[in-house]
């Protein structure tokens, strides 16, 4: 029982660890994130999105880089830029770079892993977005297309005409600002349930799933060189891996860093982290979206370019002899997480900062935050408010014991 209890603590404080490391991430991304999504418009994005040509392709994609990180806002975008006229391709680049080339991700990624995959989550990000460009072009037809667009304008109705502001002149304004604050509020309002989930998952595996488990299930994890099929087989398990956690990609980003440190590839990390948008809330919000025939489309296309991309920046890497050490990767549990350093003046600022912008938020609103009907988002929040619970009691038992 002592045993467990030791245990317990150390899980809890390696949550709380890790999300100290991340904390001023998660605020320079969502600040950045913010002040795009006020002054650069969904309207003006479709305004360039139309046909699926490089241009299109190209947008969609920088748009994508520079707005939220959330599966499901960029879920939601990405429906609107479709339904409103812009192509598949290009739409779907854009969901692809929001989860997957966005600015905080490869900060968060930077601080739990390492350069190489932060260039591996950058370079694969693009990758995906080549893969998936051509396997739609090969294999969708125009009228799955057209049909998947009736069903999401009958599905949501449509939207009213958004107003095009002169962002010269908002981001001058008290009131520009005033927006900017709302959103950054509403960006942590999206993710608080995912980050506490998978910072706590991270904290529980870390501390109680022996390495051993992970050398299982991971075939040929921990190995010095491990075989292509070997390879092979961890970019189809980190998918399956990440289906049922279904967190967010910003919440998996220290279980990969758990996975990392318990031997599994670079390849199987990678595919992990692709695996966002290939979950099971993800694929049933997509049905809902545009019908189970094309949800289901593009979740097999999704899983090839995935695991395509996962595949290729390992052997790449592997070719330039710059493929991460797994065998030299530190345990999570092993980190000295807080200390006087520039981690703790960062997060400082950035504690003001929220509290500033959470302030402002709710003179201006008050205290409504966004709410779903959807299961999934039930769930997690009582998932959630569970993780809380377990954190509370786990510092409790570290400072007792």
């Amino acid at each position: 029982m002592n045993g467990f209890l030791q245990t317990w603590g150390e899980a809890a404080t390696t949550t709380l660890g890790l999300f100290w490391m991340a904390f001023w991430a998660f605020g320079l991304g969502y600040l950045i994130s913010s002040m795009i999504q006020v002054f650069i418009t969904r309207e003006r994005m479709r305004q360039t999105m139309g046909e699926a040509g490089p241009k299109s392709v190209a947008l969609g994609t920088f748009f994508g880089f520079i707005s939220s990180s959330c599966s499901f806002a960029a879920l939601a975008t990405t429906r609107s830029l479709f339904t409103k006229g812009a192509a598949l391709v290009p739409s779907l680049a854009f969901l692809l770079a929001s989860t997957n080339l966005v600015i905080e991700l490869g900060i968060i990624i930077a601080i739990f892993l390492g350069w190489q995959f932060v260039v591996g989550e950058y370079l694969g990000g693009i990758l995906l977005i080549l893969v998936t460009w051509l396997v739609v072009r090969l294999t969708l037809t125009k009228n799955m297309e057209d049909k998947a667009r009736k069903h999401a304008r009958e599905e949501t109705g449509e939207e009213e005409k958004e107003e095009i502001p002169d962002w010269k002149k908002l981001i001058r304004s008290r009131e520009g600002w005033a927006r900017v604050s709302n959103r950054y509020v509403m960006e942590w309002d999206m993710v608080w349930k995912d980050v506490a989930i998978g910072f706590t998952v991270a904290g529980i595996i870390a501390a109680f799933v022996p390495k051993s488990f992970f050398q299982m299930l991971f075939i040929g994890s921990g190995g010095d060189d491990p075989a292509f099929w070997q390879i092979l087989a961890q970019t189809f398990i980190g998918p399956i891996a990440a289906f049922f956690t279904f967190i967010g990609s910003m919440g998996n980003i220290p279980l990969a860093a758990v996975l990392y440190s318990n031997g599994v590839s670079f390849a199987g990390i990678m595919a992990f982290i692709f695996s966002d948008l290939v979950v099971f809330p993800v694929l049933r919000i997509q049905a809902r979206y545009y019908g189970w025939k094309m949800a289901l489309y593009i979740l097999g296309v999704f899983l090839i370019a995935l695991i395509a991309a996962a595949l290729i920046m390992h052997y790449g890497f592997a070719a330039f002899d710059q493929l991460p050490e797994t065998s030299s990767a530190k345990s999570v549990t092993d980190r000295e997480f807080f200390k006087v350093d520039y981690t703790m003046f960062l997060n400082l600022g950035f504690i003001a900062l929220s509290i500033v912008f959470l302030i402002w938020k709710l003179k201006q609103h008050g205290v409504g935050m966004m709410s779903s009907d959807r299961i999934t988002e039930k769930i997690l929040f009582w998932l959630a408010i569970l993780s809380f619970a377990w954190l509370a009691g786990g510092c409790i038992v570290a400072v007792l014991i």
